[in-house]
Formats: C-alpha cells, structure tokens, sequence
C-alpha cells in the first residue's frame, strides 16, 4: 500500500478531538489503521498509530522488536513498512514516515 503523505493531510478534514481523527482514519483505512499507544506531552494526551503499508516487513519489524535479543536492524526496509499518525486529544495530527 502506498501512502502518500501530502496527499493524506490535503484531504484530512480539521479535526476537533481525537475520536472524530480516529474514527476518519480507520474509515479510511480499515485494519491498516493499528493503535501503538498514548502519552502525555506538554500536559496534553497524544495517541500514536500506525497505518501498515507492507504486512510481512510489519509484521518481522514488530516481531524483532519483541525479542530479548539487542540485535541491530541490518536495513531500514521495516521503517518504510508503516506510516506514524500522532493524534492528540484535541485533533491535532501530525503524519511520518
């Protein structure tokens, strides 16, 4: 799946909290749309997801960072196998690669 990320945030409505942000991506892109986890930054809570654009290399990427081993990534192929969405509490988005 190819995500081209300046074309996603000219079509991405503004949004006012994180519900109505989460609810457009994952209409968008259905189980492609994998919540990580929230912190807390500046006082604010923040809500970071992936969007999976290569199933296998995301899939050895998260098995390799579960291991007990301190192994070092040999490529950067598994870092082109998603895109990070952060969602704040009040629907502010930012989008990496």
């Amino acid at each position: 799946m190819n995500v081209n990320i300046d074309n996603l945030a000219e079509e991405m409505p503004d949004f006012h909290k994180h519900e109505d942000a989460q609810e457009w991506f994952k209409n968008k892109f259905g189980d492609k749309f994998v919540f990580k986890s929230e912190d807390v930054a500046e006082g604010e809570k923040v809500f970071f997801y992936h969007i999976v654009k290569n199933d296998k290399e995301y899939e050895q990427y998260m098995e390799f960072l579960q291991q007990d081993t301190h192994e070092e990534l040999q490529d950067t192929t598994a870092f082109h196998s998603y895109t990070t969405v952060e969602i704040s509490e009040h629907g502010d988005v930012s989008l990496s690669i």
